[in-house]
């Protein structure tokens, strides 16, 4: 039970982390890790219901566990991405230091952000998981893993969703406060989406953004 209360405790901290994305947008209240967490748990279920090959419990767990590791890593983004130096591997320094730009990252530093976040994350999560039961511990690992690879129907199902669900996020603060450059979030999002059925809920965000 210690453990169990131990996740708790620490996962209770995503409640109180907003999402830094939205805070370099200058979005007052942004939304939280958590509150993403949960969005996109209520996408999964209800994009999934339809899907034959989707093991629904294992694609509730994977939304539910995507960013846990945001208790013990920064939630980085493509704007952090952009600040970084092409001509040398970047280092855990380097990402903690970071002053992110308002830009498109390009191609080698998007590579050299994902290679250092990649390993900044199985960190924080064998921290997080460290004090667990066993078969606990094991599960949330694998699920976790099998996230980041994205090969399985569920991971891919989990990857388009998270996706869709902060282009989702972006489009509703841009109705709010127009801070959110949304066409630009609007293409980014056709060039990694190809499930039919976000490709349509695509679609009718872009018409509701246009009325």
């Amino acid at each position: 039970m210690k453990s169990v209360l131990r996740l708790l405790k620490e996962t209770g901290k995503l409640k109180e982390v907003r999402r830094r994305g939205w805070m370099l947008h200058d979005i007052e209240e942004a939304e939280t890790t958590a509150g993403h967490i949960f969005h996109l748990a209520l996408l999964v279920w209800v994009v999934g219901r339809e899907k034959d090959d989707i093991d629904m419990e294992r694609a509730l767990k994977m939304a539910l566990v995507h960013d846990i590791c945001e208790v013990h890593s920064p939630d980085l983004t493509s704007y952090d991405a952009a600040a970084l130096d092409e001509d040398r591997e970047a280092t855990k320094e380097d990402v903690e230091n970071i002053v992110p730009q308002k830009k498109r990252p390009t191609t080698k530093q998007r590579v050299r952000m994902e290679e250092i976040k990649k390993k900044m994350e199985q960190d924080a999560m064998e921290k997080l998981t460290e004090e667990m039961e066993d078969d606990l511990r094991d599960e949330i690992m694998e699920i976790w893993r099998d996230y980041e690879e994205g090969v399985s129907p569920e991971s891919r199902l989990v990857k388009q969703g998270d996706k869709m669900i902060n282009l989702f996020q972006g489009l509703d603060y841009y109705k709010r406060y127009g801070k959110i450059e949304h066409k630009l979030w609007v293409r980014r999002a056709k060039e990694v989406i190809d499930d039919e059925y976000f490709i349509a809920l695509l679609k009718e965000m872009e018409k509701e953004i246009e009325e």
